[in-house]
């Protein structure tokens, strides 16, 4: 079966500076793909300038890779047709991380709704349109009669993130890529849009990319989990497997982050880098071993390819070179809506 968005050994750089050059890999030989057929909840973590937004932008079309490609049933988006395109548009969605900066706040929120339905043309007249609108707003949690016809300004963050869910709805897409989405509303909200997201996965069968540096959120929505560290995958598999028991020295450290309502539990702080790691390159060997507690000569010298660990699970580290490794494109195989052993 034809995956309906894969990207296939993706990478993205970018350079700067006027008087001196410099580069920056954003995201380094990224494989992913994402089928039509049972939906998922694929979760992208890391820490800020990981690559999850340019992860994001890349299968989005809105950025196009250094070296790889980003197919849309087959079809690289580079070169897909403008008929397309349009269907690319439709079955792929963003929800942004800002639900303000999204809306133009000259137009109440209704404009972010009828302007999909006449570019879409999902109603033949202006009362099916306004049925179409309800609807949705009401799958969100949202009333219509208090909701319609007011601004941005006159919303809550958490509503106007709702409605960001309801507008992606309208168009029934295959996919949403959700970048941040709950990152900038009240704590309090956060549940509520989580619920959005899951229900879309589960009763209208969309697939998502939930991308986000909060890995208590991820855990609670995704089957699946990603974990991105300075571009590069360095953990994959089944959440309860990866934030359960984390493998890599940086899981280990994004989970040992996370607070806890303890008050007898002192913080404490990043562990310090074993001796060889304290001797580590940039741009030699593991990304991670600079700050890594566990680094071993091998780290210096090369990349660690994908360990499989587990049935579900694979991580880059050579704590775990004794195990088989995988290529950056067979992935996919320990994710858990994969039946491969």
């Amino acid at each position: 079966m034809t995956a309906l968005l894969e990207s296939q050994h993706v990478s993205k750089i970018f350079g700067g500076g006027l008087i001196k050059r410099h580069h920056t890999l954003a995201l380094e030989d990224f494989s992913l793909s994402i089928s039509s057929g049972q939906p998922t909840i694929t979760g992208v973590v890391g820490e800020s300038g990981s690559g999850k937004t340019t992860m994001a932008r890349l299968l989005l079309g809105l950025e196009s890779p250094t070296q790889g490609a980003v197919l849309y049933k087959g079809e690289d988006l580079r070169r897909l047709s403008r008929a397309e395109w349009r269907a690319f548009l439709q079955d792929v969605q963003i929800i942004f991380q800002d639900p303000f900066e999204v809306y133009n706040s000259f137009y109440t929120v209704d404009h972010a709704l009828t302007v999909p339905i006449a570019k879409f043309r999902l109603a033949s007249s202006r009362r099916e349109g306004r049925v179409l609108i309800e609807e949705v707003l009401q799958a969100v949690g949202l009333r219509p009669e208090e909701t319609l016809g007011r601004y941005p300004h006159q919303l809550s963050g958490g509503q106007r993130q709702r409605i960001m869910v309801a507008r992606a709805l309208l168009l029934r897409p295959k996919l949403i890529v959700a970048d941040e989405p709950v990152s900038m509303i009240d704590a309090s909200l956060r549940a509520t849009v989580l619920d959005n997201l899951r229900q879309l996965n589960e009763e209208f069968g969309i697939s998502l990319i939930y991308i986000t540096h909060d890995l208590t959120t991820a855990y609670q929505i995704s089957h699946d989990i990603i974990v991105l560290y300075r571009g590069s995958v360095v953990e994959v598999g089944n959440v309860e497997l990866v934030v359960g028991q984390p493998q890599h020295p940086y899981t280990k450290l994004l989970v040992g982050s996370i607070p806890l309502p303890d008050p007898s539990r002192r913080w404490s702080g990043e562990a310090p880098a074993s001796a060889f790691g304290k001797q580590a390159s940039e741009d030699v060997g593991c990304k991670f071993a600079g700050r890594c507690p566990q680094a071993m000569s091998v780290c210096l010298e090369k990349a660690p390819p994908l360990f499989r660990t587990d049935r579900h699970r694979a991580a880059a580290c050579y704590l775990y070179q004794d195990r088989p490794s995988i290529r950056p494109e067979e992935m996919d195989k320990v994710l858990v809506r994969e039946t491969a052993p």
